[in-house]
């Protein structure tokens, strides 16, 4: 199992260079960024898309892509190096490559009369068709489709005739191929065009899908056209607003018939057609860049489905997204777009998903990077702030909280292979390029405002900026020279090396030396102090080019360097050595990081896509990262959150891990209250080989002092702290920020960040009220219109003139409704009555609902209809709006109307209290989609936000941030005692282990009534006689001679769980096995018998000793405990809701009583009878229960109820952070399942057997042993 965790993933945006990079099926849509395919899926619980893999097999730039239309698992996508690949999306790998394609595939579509064929066509053609699967693999040519005189830009085969076929050239003409007809060769070019040699290439091209022969093709300069490939006639020319305006992309809209739309070349526009009229319907600026590529969804999103299908829209679209708000449309509009959701790709390399019928973003993308990410940095005062440099030619900054762009350089850089930012607070990045030296960009002010050019046109690969002298930025090229300058340009050195410089660093205690890597194997160190331009020192052993260098921030003259031979070296300048030889790596090492904490540990990135983490002391690789699809190339953590770690590389993807669980031990020696001098240390104690870790930066040291100034609050304090030095970001500011104002903090302590998270109930609204003052400044930019008013209906207007002079206003309002003339009406039925005009509105308010129309919104709140609002909300995934309207009621501001003046007092105490539980279903869901959404921390913020302190806890624990929750749980005090102590109870299973026993010891110390947990550690404990006593008595037990004695007593005594206990405590522990199991069995056998009445003896028992369990005279108990423990762990796990492990239980049930001679009350046909019980009353599947299996599971039901109502709130399935990003990792399949892992997995004794950590934990929750059968505790915590 891994150490190093994923917690977030920048994804890319969509490139800018070809034409069929997006493409749709079904619940799916996938894009592809330079040399990876990101596939989005639709997430059925929240009506949302998450990005569910990452596909990085091509090496070259993507060149197109084609979504199967008869598998939806299926899609091919081809690249620049002629390899054409069949990716299976739910399998997550290749089913087949081509690797020649005979050229570049420029466009690729699958054939009409296979499903294992895929045709595809480069520049003249001809066309190709590979059938990769069947009789007959091979590639073969199209008959006709060859020999063409005009480049290809892109093919489509006909949906419905079979065999047609039409190709769009660079000239601006088709030629159309169909089965028994002679193929048209270069017809159709745009009349303007005709007897010329310009160029006007064809930009989009699609059948319609209603006609056998009408055709939509746009050409870039020329428009776009409806044409009749038989007749070789043009139908229509459509005419646009502005002769300025091009077409990029054009798609039909499937639920609407001869309906299309468009996106404009230059500006964002996306414009709707009918082939009936040559002028737009209607048009919409989305963005402020030009469309690259649009494809509508074949299926629309369920009727439910909102704009930002998130309940903040902050999670998708950027904070300086250049999106432009959703136009507002006139009162009388006739024309609505039909339901539809459009992929739209923009040139910038956004890529979103836009409701047509709602005309909002379900989802935004924006400004990612398309291309390969050489590196990237934290901001040295802001360690939410992360800068990338890419090979697009930008610079990016990201806001790791959001995982969002808020800043972008202006780009037409070439490519931007290093950045170093300015130190401290001066908000500038300097950049070095490929072809146009370096640059200094301001980031507030959007501008370069610096450039150097003493490179010339050579390519710099490195740029630092010194951090001890801020005047001094040293760049390293390919001419050979390391130069040195000031921030104005004066040159202070030039080091001229024997070939091109590839990496420089600073030294980080002395301000005047700086080592150099370079292409002749070699590192060197300057020292600028002198005028000599010769190095200091020349470290030389590298067998390959040396590419990064970097010195260690914590250990005086060392440094280490990275190279091309695959090895990470470690030098130390003082004995003009190499100290050690980090070898692992199977190809060039590019990324490396010293921690900034913890002296021995370094991070290296490699082109074998692998992160690994070394301890220098003795050179022992610590873990391996394999989620990367490609080259690692940057690696960087900030100095106040030394644990997070952040990496790019050539798949395109920023993604952040937590390294935290490395180190864990250190923060439970915090939580127990150790002193000092185990947590904080000095650099040469921590390089002791094989000494516990230590912290030694600045961070640590930084917390002491502060702490050493307080009198009082000092626990708290120092949890919190050094819990948020330990924490990657997302959440846990925010969770320690309402932890202090549940606490009773006082509100102007709170820092500014508080308002932009999860805020406490009682300060929800005072933030919005003046968010919402905030934004009545500002006017906001509209767009688009209505193309003119229907037409009234002239006899329904005279009556209702009439009913009115007649005084009848209910009759004149309903004919004012059947006009659609709403607002009138509405204005006029008080006039009626109030309880007419309540009536109204909500007539008013259902009917926009039904169109999925947010103008039913005020309705709603005008009636004081909160519960169907809330409704509304949430159904589309708006859980922060719903949330809102909550508290707004809650604090009894959205009322409904009073008709009659009378005392509603009583009223409001009833309406108060309904809406806090509103409130408070609100908060759960809301805190339930952040779990799902791989956040359990956020989560638990939701569940502070309404001081529902147990569920918050229960997030922490079904995420496994265990080490957060008991800190969390310790500075909350009384109200999380129960939940405190359970994690703790876990934290100190994680570390029964050699060398941890002691910290397992001091955790279950903390915890009131212990004795029996603590039983249970030392009987487990696998130590020498004597050691076993000393630990004994460390924990406050009788020896094991007197738990001999003591165990007889009890047996006397009819104590059968003491008994059992002390027998586990002697040297003889198997006797505990004979009496406990005979307990069990006879309790067993019993028709009343429930899983309380027997779990905790079974949960004492297993807590025997793995080497007197495995011995062979207990081999028939052992089965009979481990067939017992494997059942009441099924009906554990049927209890708390762990549905995806409870089959696996009951499947390993069966196998050993299968397997094995044993006596216990449990038969395999009861087991299988149960199980489909459970599955019919719980499964939502189209069969009902039978009465029998209804009658079975009630008689289930009954067993399991819990005693103690504590255990309810431990409900629901594990989730852990990270569980919902793509990774690249060998495809894992689960051993319960079958099915591909997703998310972290944890690897049984075997080294083979795999199942998700999710699965891990809640096994281990219920069953304590490994699901393989061997006897072996399980432990994935």
């Amino acid at each position: 199992m891994t150490k190093v965790k994923q917690v977030g993933l920048l994804a890319a945006g969509c490139q800018p260079w070809n034409k069929d990079v997006c493409a749709a099926s079904g619940d799916r849509f996938a894009y592809c960024a330079t040399l990876a395919i990101y596939i989005y899926q639709l997430d059925q619980q929240y009506n949302e898309f998450k990005l569910r893999s990452i596909m990085s097999e091509h090496k070259k730039t993507i060149t197109a892509i084609s979504w199967c239309p008869d598998n939806p698992d299926l899609f091919a996508s081809a690249s620049a190096d002629n390899l054409l690949i069949v990716w299976n999306v739910s399998e997550q790998k290749a089913v087949a490559r081509l690797d020649n394609t005979k050229g570049v595939p420029a466009s690729v579509s699958w054939c009409w009369n296979l499903t294992d064929g895929v045709a595809f066509v480069s520049q003249r053609g001809p066309l190709y068709i590979w059938v990769y699967g069947g009789l007959d693999p091979g590639v073969t040519v199209h008959k006709e489709a060859h020999s063409f005189l005009s480049d290809i830009c892109l093919f489509r085969w006909h949906p419905n005739k079979k065999g047609k076929l039409v190709f769009g050239h660079t000239d601006g003409s088709l030629s159309v191929f169909q089965p028994g007809s002679k193929g048209q060769k270069h017809v159709l070019r745009p009349e303007s065009l005709e007897g010329t040699d310009e160029e006007d290439p064809v930009s989009a091209l699609e059948w319609d899908p209603l006609s056998t022969d009408y055709l939509l093709v746009s050409n870039l300069h020329n428009g776009i056209r409806l044409v009749d490939s038989e007749a070789l006639a043009c139908i229509t020319v459509f005419c646009f607003p502005s002769a300025a305006a091009s077409v990029q992309c054009l798609a039909w809209v499937p639920s609407a018939p001869g309906m299309f739309i468009t996106g404009d070349s230059q500006v964002g526009v996306l414009r709707v057609w009918n082939v009936s009229r040559s002028t737009p319907l209607d048009s919409f600026k989305l963005k402020k860049t030009g469309f690259h590529a649009l494809h509508v969804l074949n299926s629309p999103l369920a009727k439910k489905a909102q704009s930002s299908c998130s309940p903040s829209k902050s999670q998708h679209t950027s904070s300086t997204s250049e999106a432009v708000p959703p136009p507002t449309l006139s009162q009388n509009r006739s024309f609505s777009l039909p339901p539809g959701h459009a992929v739209c790709c923009f040139m910038d390399g956004g890529v979103g998903l836009y409701d047509m019928g709602a005309k909002k973003w379900d989802f935004l993308r924006d400004l990612g990077h398309v291309e390969t990410i050489f590196d990237c940095k934290f901001k040295p005062d802001d360690h939410n702030l992360l800068a990338t440099a890419s090979f697009d030619g930008t610079i990016k900054i990201w806001d790791t909280n959001t995982l969002t762009a808020v800043y972008t350089s202006p780009g037409n850089e070439g490519v931007v292979y290093s950045l170093s930012w300015a130190p401290g607070d001066l908000n500038c990045i300097a950049g070095a390029t490929s072809r146009n030296g370096a640059f200094i960009w301001d980031v507030r002010k959007g501008k370069i405002i610096t450039r150097f050019n003493e490179h010339g046109k050579n390519g710099i690969f490195c740029v630092s900026w010194s951090h001890k002298d801020s005047k001094r930025i040293a760049t390293c090229s390919g001419d050979g020279f390391c130069i040195i300058r000031t921030i104005d340009g004066k040159i202070l050195h030039k080091y001229k090396h024997p070939a091109a410089v590839f990496g420089c660093d600073w030294s980080q205690n002395n301000k005047d030396m700086i080592a150099t890597g370079c292409e002749d194997k070699n590192v060197r160190v300057y020292y600028l102090a002198t005028s000599s331009d010769q190095p200091l020192k020349v470290f030389t052993g590298h067998l390959a080019k040396v590419f990064h260098v970097r010195w260690s921030p914590l250990r005086e003259g060392i440094l280490c360097s990275g190279s091309d031979d695959g090895a990470v070296r470690i030098w130390d300048y003082t004995q003009d050595a190499c100290i050690n030889v980090l070898s692992g790596h199977t190809a060039p090492v590019r990324g490396l990081m010293w921690n900034t904490e913890i002296p021995y540990l370094l991070i290296s990135g490699s082109w074998d896509y692998t992160i690994r983490v070394w301890d220098t002391r003795d050179g022992t690789c610590l873990d391996i990262v394999y989620d990367h699809g490609a080259d690692v190339y940057g690696l960087t953590c900030h100095q106040s959150r030394p644990f997070t770690m952040a990496s790019c590389s050539r798949d395109s993807t920023v993604r952040l891990w937590s390294l935290t669980p490395l180190i864990s031990p250190l923060l439970l020696k915090i939580l127990t209250n150790q002193p000092w001098e185990k947590i904080i240390g000095n650099t040469d104690t921590a390089m002791v080989p094989g000494s516990p870790p230590l912290l030694c930066g600045k961070v640590s040291r930084d917390i002491k002092q502060e702490l050493d100034k307080l009198s009082f609050d000092l626990r708290d304090k120092k949890l919190r702290w050094f819990s948020e030095c330990f924490s990657p970001p997302r959440g846990s500011s925010n969770l320690w920020d309402l932890v202090s104002v549940i606490n009773g903090q006082d509100d102007s302590l709170l820092p500014a960040s508080y308002s932009m998270g999860v805020m406490h109930m009682k300060h929800l609204l005072k933030f919005k009220t003046s968010e919402a003052q905030e934004l009545t400044i500002v006017k906001m930019s509209k767009f688009g219109g209505g193309i003119g008013a229907p037409s009234k209906e002239e006899r329904l207007k005279e009556a209702a003139d009439i009913y009115l002079r007649l005084g009848q206003i209910q009759r004149h309002c309903e004919l004012m409704v059947e006009l659609g003339q709403w607002e009138k009406a509405l204005s006029l039925a008080p006039g009626v009555s109030m309880m007419y005009w309540k009536k109204l509105m909500q007539r008013r308010a259902d009917q926009l609902m039904a169109e999925d129309n947010d103008d039913a919104i005020p309705y709603c709140i005008a009636t004081g209809d909160i519960k169907k609002l809330v409704t509304f909300f949430t159904g589309r995934g708006q859980l922060q709006e719903a949330l809102i309207i909550a508290q707004g009621a809650f604090e009894g501001n959205i009322r409904a109307p009073q008709s009659s003046p009378v005392n509603h007092t009583t009223n409001d105490v009833d309406n108060r209290q309904q809406y806090q539980s509103l409130l408070h279903k609100v908060c759960q869901e809301l805190a339930e989609w952040y779990f799902q959404d791989g956040c359990s921390v956020l989560a638990a913020c939701c569940h502070l936000a309404v001081d529902n302190i147990k569920l918050a806890m229960s997030s922490h624990i079904r995420g496994n941030e265990l080490e957060l929750a008991a800190c969390v749980g310790i500075v909350l005090g009384e109200a999380a005692n129960q939940s405190t102590a359970y994690c703790l109870e876990l934290l100190a299973r994680k570390y029964m282990t050699t060398p941890t026993w002691e910290l397992s010891a001091d955790l279950l110390q903390m915890i009131p009534e212990n004795h029996i947990l603590s039983a249970k550690l030392c009987a487990f404990y696998p130590g020498s006689a004597a050691e076993v006593d000393q630990f004994h008595e460390r924990c406050g037990l009788p020896s094991a001679e007197e738990c001999k004695a003591m165990a007889e007593a009890a047996i006397c005594e009819g104590d059968l769980f003491s008994a059992v206990k002390f027998h586990l405590l002697s040297s003889e522990p198997e006797n505990a096995l004979w009496i406990g199991l005979d307990h069990v069995k006879e309790q067993m056998t019993r028709s009343d018998w429930t899983v309380d009445s027997v779990q905790p003896m079974l949960d004492l028992m297993s807590y025997i000793r793995t080497d007197s369990l495995l011995t062979a005279k207990l081999t028939e108990a052992r089965s009979e405990l481990l067939i017992l423990c494997g059942y009441i762990g099924g009906l554990l796990a049927i209890r708390r809701q762990y549905s995806s492990i409870v089959p696996a239980l009951y499947e390993y049930t069966s196998q050993l009583l299968k397997r094995r001679e044993v006596h216990v009350p449990l038969k395999i046909e009861q087991l299988s009878v149960e199980l489909d019980a459970w599955r019919a009353c719980t499964q939502s599947n189209s069969n009902p229960p039978s009465e029998c299996q209804r009658e079975e599971f009630s008689c289930l039901e009954r067993r399991i109820q819990p005693t103690d109502s504590a255990a309810l709130v431990l409900w629901g399935a594990d989730y852990v952070t990270g569980s919902n990003l793509p990774s690249h990792s060998d495809v894992q399949l689960s051993c319960f399942t079958g099915q591909i892992i997703q998310g972290p997995m944890f690897l049984l004794e075997d080294g083979k057997s795999a199942i998700s950590l999710n699965d891990a934990l809640m096994w281990a929750k219920v069953n304590p042993f490994s699901p393989l059968g061997t006897g072996l505790r399980i432990n994935p915590f």
